[in-house]
């Protein structure tokens, strides 16, 4: 687990500096705080942060240098059966330099090129150098759980593993138009673009070929889609989500230092340490956030299960100055705004379980592949959708949170739309109304994976939802996750995101998901014997904080509010026509349905009053 980056000059007689690809490296401190490399050839330069995970030795260092000396490699990720290559390498001669996967995959590459891609299960982000051919390749994993970043810029080629290192090069730092509109209506930018101009993610399952010549190829190599609908028909779903589970989070405490679970106490992280415990693994310590609100926490669970797994167990709290300090140090990490809310909480976690561990399970994944959010629900029965918009009509339910949202939700008019922004905490009508944005953005990438949920799932929006979410939802997910462990020095695994059970999962009937009340019921038929009832039945939570609390409640939080109703950001143009001040003072009246207009806009402030100072 590392930072990547490079520089590609594609003017070939351009030097690249020393200077400059340290100065990128180093911005990447934070992923690699235990070795740093560089390598440079003429118009090519590659930096590599260490985070010494499997093979702690000087052996493993990177960037590095395949053993027919052609290839250079620099690496972020885990190949988790990168030993199930042994004896193949062995058979064709190579006598291994050290017990790392990176050799194990550079030796691949050296082998077979990207046609080994589809044998690894792991996650990755690589670069490589072919030092004959003049040629960079880039690649990503099948999730994207590893980050990649890139820009063409001046004539160059930069890439990294965040963009901070890319603005750490001189690529200029500024908002793209069309991402700030999907900010503002879809809470994050999806597919290949990014909230900036000239920066561009490398998407998952893709590589990207850049020859002499200054070609660029882009192609997938993983499709979700064709694997579904190639898979074969699973006879025991039960049984062999079990195993399948198992065998998965297996592979991943494949390590050479501690590691430990991020333990929420709901069902899916749960279900990971259960997993570990039914497969004897020893020294394994627990780490949760908890809060003082009940109805926002689950630590209790999580020290019930610890204790009855005997497992240590360790829990913290964040509140006041503390989260605030924390909320800028988040979004210093992430790059962008953030917009799950609970970044500053697993940054806080992440760090205080770095003083015992390297590596961390997470059971993301679990939600968006087995429908276990609520907001599912109504898409079951669409038609219903639009009474319940005709009750909204006459101010039923106003006050209540969640009802309010539904009612809200149902006067989007098509099926297209209750897919695209189920995910969403306002819609394209309450942007409309509020902010007067009556255009919502295209949203191709978007559009696009949703013509793919349909050929796959026809007429089943939960499917569709499901599948969408997996493309979009989930991976900002699995960025906030690699954002705030690797700002802590920590490596984040999820193994609900083996490919099996991604691919399998895809291809089983609705009643293994949304039978009974809350979701998920393979994983909760398959955790029967294995989690107490009491974490088996307990209503979702989820890592929600109480952030509209802590805006009115928390000193420092209100003084940032005031801050906040003048910001610059209403000086923005597409944000100068709202009233800042007028909306913290609906906000502080008490109505609930601000939160959700307050949060989006409060964190670009944030990030606008702190992000672009570093740099």
């Amino acid at each position: 687990m590392c930072g990547i980056n490079g520089i590609l000059h594609l003017q070939s007689q351009k030097k690249v500096s020393l200077s400059c690809v340290t100065k990128m490296r180093d911005a990447l401190e934070h992923r690699g705080p235990d070795d740093k490399g560089v390598f440079i050839e003429n118009n090519l330069g590659l930096g590599h942060r260490r985070l010494s995970i499997l093979d702690l030795s000087a052996a493993a260092k990177q960037p590095f240098v395949s053993q027919n000396q052609r290839y250079i490699m620099v690496y972020n990720g885990e190949i988790y059966n990168f030993k199930d290559f042994y004896p193949e390498l062995k058979n064709k001669g190579f006598v291994l330099k050290t017990s790392s996967d990176t050799e194990v995959l550079l030796l691949l590459y050296q082998l077979y090129g990207l046609e080994m891609l589809p044998r690894l299960n792991g996650m990755f982000a690589f670069a490589i150098w072919d030092t004959e051919q003049k040629k960079l390749v880039l690649a990503r994993d099948r999730m994207g759980v590893k980050p990649l970043y890139y820009s063409f810029y001046n004539q160059t080629l930069y890439f990294a593993s965040e963009q901070k290192a890319l603005f750490a090069a001189g690529v200029p730092l500024k908002i793209a138009q069309d991402s700030l509109e999907e900010y503002v209506f879809n809470r994050f930018v999806a597919g290949e673009n990014t909230l900036y101009q000239n920066v561009k993610k490398v998407l998952p399952g893709h590589h990207i070929h850049i020859y002499p010549n200054q070609k660029v190829v882009v192609q997938k190599w993983w499709d979700l889609k064709h694997e579904i609908q190639n898979q074969a028909t699973i006879q025991n779903p039960v049984d062999w989500f079990t195993s399948t589970l198992d065998a998965s989070v297996k592979l991943r405490m494949v390590s050479d230092a501690p590691v430990g679970v991020l333990l929420s106490g709901g069902l899916d992280s749960s279900s990971i340490l259960a997993s570990l415990k039914a497969q004897n693994f020893k020294n394994i310590s627990t780490f949760n956030i908890g809060f003082k609100e009940k109805q926002h926490n689950e630590s209790h669970l999580a020290k019930m299960l610890s204790d009855q797994l005997e497992y240590p167990f360790e829990t913290i709290q964040l509140e006041d100055y503390q989260l605030y300090e924390q909320l800028l140090n988040a979004t210093y990490f992430q790059d962008e705004p953030i917009m799950h809310l609970n970044e500053p909480h697993l940054l806080t976690i992440a760090q205080k379980a770095k003083s015992k561990v390297k590596v961390l399970l997470s059971g993301e994944g679990a939600d968006e592949l087995m429908g276990g959010y609520v907001r599912y629900k109504p898409l079951q029965y669409p038609s219903l959708l639009g009474i319940i918009a005709k009750m909204g009509s006459f101010g039923l339910f106003a006050q209540k949170a969640r009802y309010e949202k539904l009612i809200r939700y149902a006067q989007i008019p098509t099926h297209a739309g209750l897919v695209l922004y189920n995910g969403c905490n306002i819609y394209p009508p309450d942007i409309a109304k509020q902010f007067g944005l009556l255009r919502a953005p295209q949203n191709q990438y978007r559009n696009h994976i949703y013509q793919e949920a349909k050929e796959v799932y026809p007429n089943n929006l939960r499917r569709q939802a499901l599948y969408f979410d997996q493309h979009t939802y989930l991976n900002s997910l699995l960025d906030r996750n690699d954002r705030t462990t690797m700002g802590a020095g920590i490596e984040c695994r999820e193994p609900f995101l083996d490919q099996r059970l991604i691919t399998g999962l895809g291809s089983l009937d609705d009643q293994w998901f949304f039978r009974g009340k809350k979701g998920k019921y393979i994983l909760k038929t398959a955790m029967q014997e294995r989690l107490p009832s009491e974490i088996l039945n307990f209503k979702k939570i989820g890592l929600s904080a109480p952030w509209g609390d802590y805006l009115i409640k928390s000193a420092v939080f209100k003084q940032e509010l005031s801050s906040f109703a003048a910001s610059e950001l209403f000086e923005m143009p597409y944000f100068n026509h709202l009233d800042g001040r007028k909306l913290v003072r609906n906000f502080q009246k008490g109505d609930p349905r601000m939160a959700a207009y307050i949060l989006p806009l409060f964190m670009m402030h944030i990030w606008l009053k702190t992000y672009p100072t570093k740099f």
